[in-house]
């Protein structure tokens, strides 16, 4: 490295300079300039966004609803917000005062954090987790605490594992599920012992629900339902994954008054607001979407039988995933680490999967792959991914 160059990295903020790259985006680097690969990788609906979403977007921008929006987003978006959550969730929000729109679930992530987090504060989260979650933490100067998850309990984070983990410090937990990337979801009961946890520490909870509309079986609850949680608990989601806008960049989070209103200085310092045009297909999603969020769902139903079926057959122990797009099967059977297996079998085979160490350490032993995508390369990754495995045991 030149002294120019040595100058010009003393510039980075050194907690930013010890900040890992995504594992994800990392790996997926490889794959770029690759055109036989199918990818079981990036965590994106292979839908196209429904054509009345669209629509209303084209609209948008023939009618110059191009502007900027209220900091918190269209009184019309928020009304129909805190109808939608009331609806599918179960809990009521003020749309004047508990909601802020986002540049997608990412930016509320990040305001929620430096809203709320203090440097020295912990933060438990279960692992595997999304690459974003603890780094962006750090950028808080907060301290993330991870609590590995178990395939014996279907990844379910387990309270008596948390119980381990708490101090004086801890002041949040973070709670993402259905999960990316193992596809766990929570039980009622689960959720019920998560919230007496909370109430006995006085923990704030984040809750990450993206993935909520994609649950197959099972009961859907969120912890911000739970009596006595809402009034300690910030809820997250986007129209990314449900409705297959993840280009359209749109979040919101939800909370009380008094956190929405820390959330929302840092935002419109930092973003304004979010798209106009976004919101306006949000509106749309929102009203008229639910027949898309069916269908969809319906075939990554098929989707997910069909793949978590190849695998076990293959002898890479897979359980069921309740909720979103991704299984986490096991390759310890292979012999290989997560990562030689991943690449092996990109180099071999030309299938694009994720190691699962790119989630935490306790993705070591698993990969992560997505059914995000039409079921034809579905058959062809798994046709290949078998050969791939039969060789290495032969």
């Amino acid at each position: 490295m030149t002294n120019a160059s040595q100058s010009v990295r003393d510039f980075v903020a050194p907690h930013v300079r010890g900040l890992p790259k995504s594992g994800i985006r990392a790996f997926f680097d490889i794959v770029a300039s690759r055109k036989d690969v199918i990818s079981l990788g990036i965590g994106e609906p292979d839908f196209p966004t429904p054509w009345h979403i669209r629509a209303r977007t084209i609209e948008a921008i023939e009618s110059g609803a191009t502007r900027y929006t209220s900091n918190l987003g269209t009184p019309e978006l928020r009304q129909a917000l805190a109808a939608y959550t009331e609806r599918a969730f179960h809990v009521g929000y003020d749309w004047k005062s508990e909601i802020v729109v986002t540049v997608g679930v990412s930016e509320a992530f990040d305001i929620a954090f430096r809203a709320t987090l203090s440097p020295g504060d912990e933060v438990l989260y279960h692992e595997p987790a999304f690459v974003a979650y603890a780094p962006l933490m750090r950028t808080t100067h907060a301290v993330p605490v991870a609590v590995a998850t178990h395939r014996a309990d279907d990844f379910r984070v387990q309270v008596s594992d948390l119980e381990k983990k708490v101090t004086p410090r801890t002041r949040a937990l973070f709670l993402n599920y259905p999960n990316n990337p193992t596809g766990a979801a929570l039980r009622r009961s689960d959720v019920e012992a998560l919230t007496a946890f909370a109430i006995r520490h006085d923990l704030l909870v984040y809750t990450d629900e993206v993935y909520a509309e994609l649950t197959y079986e099972g009961e859907r609850v969120s912890i911000a339902a739970m009596p006595g949680m809402k009034e300690r608990t910030i809820f997250l989601n986007g129209f990314s994954k449900a409705w297959s806008m993840t280009g359209f960049r749109l979040g919101y989070v939800c909370a009380p008054p008094a956190l929405t209103d820390a959330m929302m200085k840092i935002h419109q310092y930092g973003m304004m607001c979010a798209s106009s045009i976004s919101q306006a297909a949000g509106l749309e999603a929102l009203r008229a979407g639910d027949d898309d969020i069916a269908g969809m769902r319906d075939s990554y139903r098929l989707r997910r039988n069909y793949i978590v079926s190849s695998l076990n057959a293959m002898g890479l122990d897979c359980f069921t995933p309740p909720g979103a797009f991704y299984v986490f099967p096991s390759i310890t059977s292979t012999g290989l680490s997560s990562e030689d297996f991943a690449l092996r079998l990109l180099n071999e085979e030309s299938v694009a999967c994720v190691p699962g160490t790119a989630f935490g350490a306790c993705g070591e032993g698993h990969i992560r792959c997505t059914y995000a995508t039409g079921m034809e390369s579905l058959k062809k990754a798994m046709e290949r991914m078998g050969a791939f495995v039969t060789r290495l045991r032969a």
